[in-house]
Formats: structure tokens, C-alpha cells, sequence
């Protein structure tokens, strides 16, 4: 779905457990799937991908697809300010967050990690009744990018530490989880998040619908490859 949230405050140093992935050409090439439309979607297995190339100032980006686990994007957005896309990956849960069952999710990604005009992150986009409320789950970022509001605690969800920021994009509120030791490999409780903001009140028992995965793309200047080698939603 279109992105409208926007990044606001820099944050630390970026992750370095993964590479840059080759070039996009051969997985592209053979892929089952491909476009370079602005607003490509290609459904499979129950999910739908979408390019999502949302924000203003935007250069081209490509996306490709084997499967819904195994797809990725090359992107090569100007080095300016405001997020410009956020291809991603994409299925509709529907449940209250009180009947949502346990709900978790594994991830493996190769993303870019180093050099100038590269800003993004690696983000789940966890929507409650409709576009109503946002969840954001910060797996792994790079650049001057952060999340909206300020750092309000850090909780132990999951097992995983995450420090929590809340605020607004104007239309809805916004519920930020920034894993304080990031990565490119691993799992996520999002039923664990979901019940956390219920149960401090922070956020009232919302349905659940659309749970997306994918990356908030600021600029990549020059073309770099992002990746998600295998992707599950257990539910």
C-alpha cells in the first residue's frame, strides 16, 4: 500500500552483517516476475508484492519476484530528502489483536551497507483497522533516516530488545519498534508488539489487517540491489 509516513531524526551507526547483493540483471533476467512499473503489484501464494514507488523525486527502480519469499528491487533514488518508495511484500491477517493467535514472522535480506548517498530501512508495516494506526518494526537501517516521535522506552519483546518511539504522521498514529541490536537474519514476535501497545494502552484492540515487509527507500544513488532471500508469516 502507499507509504505516508516520513522520516524524521538521524540515527546510529548502520549494521554490518551483510553485503551488497550483485547485480540485479541476473536474478531480474530469471525471475518469474518482473517490472519496472511505478505501482507493480504480482500476487502469489496468498501475498501481493508491490513496487510502490509512493514519494516525490523519485528515480527508477525495478522489481522482481520468483516467489513472495524471494524477490527483490533495484532502486536508484536521487540523494534528496522524503521517502520515495517502499516496495514490499504484503498479506491481510484480519484479526483482532486479541484473537490475532501467534503471530510471527522470519526474515533473510541482503541489502546495501555501505557508501554516499544511500539512506533506507528494513521495515515490517503492521496496519490496524485499515490504515487507522501503523506499526513500524525497524529490522536494520542505513543513512539519515529515523522514525517518527521521540524514544519513549526500550522493552524486551520476543526476545529481542527494541526501543520504542510513538508519534503522528498527521493522519494516523504511529507506533515505531527499532531493534536496538540490528539485523539482516532473524525472527519477529509481531504478535508480542501487537499486544504490548494493547496492554500498556498505548493502542486500543485494533484489527489487524495488512502485514507488510519491505524497505522505506530515501535515496540510493548511483543503483543498489536489495533482497529478501526467504521470508515466512507464520499465523
Amino acid at each position: 500500500m502507499r507509504r505516508r509516513s516520513l522520516l524524521t531524526a538521524a540515527l546510529a551507526a548502520p549494521v554490518a552483517t551483510a553485503g551488497a547483493v550483485g547485480a540485479l540483471q541476473s536474478p531480474a533476467q530469471a525471475a518469474a516476475w518482473s517490472s519496472s512499473d511505478r505501482w507493480a503489484t504480482w500476487q502469489n501464494g496468498g501475498y501481493t508484492l508491490y513496487n510502490n514507488i509512493w514519494g516525490s523525486g523519485y528515480g527508477p527502480q525495478s522489481i522482481w519476484a520468483n516467489s513472495y519469499s524471494n524477490w527483490g528491487v533495484w532502486a536508484n533514488h536521487p540523494n534528496t530528502g522524503g521517502i520515495k518508495s517502499y516496495p514490499n511484500v504484503s498479506r491481510t491477517l484480519g484479526r483482532q489483536v486479541s484473537n490475532m493467535g501467534n503471530v510471527t514472522s522470519n526474515l533473510n535480506v541482503t541489502v546495501p551497507t555501505s557508501g554516499s548517498g544511500l539512506a533506507y530501512n528494513t521495515a515490517y508495516d503492521v496496519w490496524g483497522n485499515g490504515h487507522a494506526h501503523e506499526i513500524m518494526i525497524w529490522t536494520q537501517w542505513y543513512g539519515p533516516v529515523g522514525p517518527i516521535g521521540g524514544h519513549q522506552t526500550t522493552v524486551n519483546l520476543g526476545g529481542r530488545n527494541w526501543r520504542y518511539h510513538q508519534g503522528s504522521n498527521g493522519s494516523n498514529p504511529v507506533y515505531s519498534f527499532l531493534a536496538e541490536s540490528q539485523f539482516t537474519s532473524g525472527s519477529v514476535n509481531i504478535t508480542a508488539i501487537c499486544q504490548w501497545l494493547v496492554n500498556t494502552g498505548r493502542m486500543p484492540n485494533v484489527r489487524i489487517d495488512q502485514i507488510q515487509l519491505g524497505w522505506e527507500i530515501t535515496s540510493s544513488s548511483g543503483g543498489r540491489d536489495f533482497r529478501v532471500n526467504s521470508y515466512s508469516l507464520n499465523f
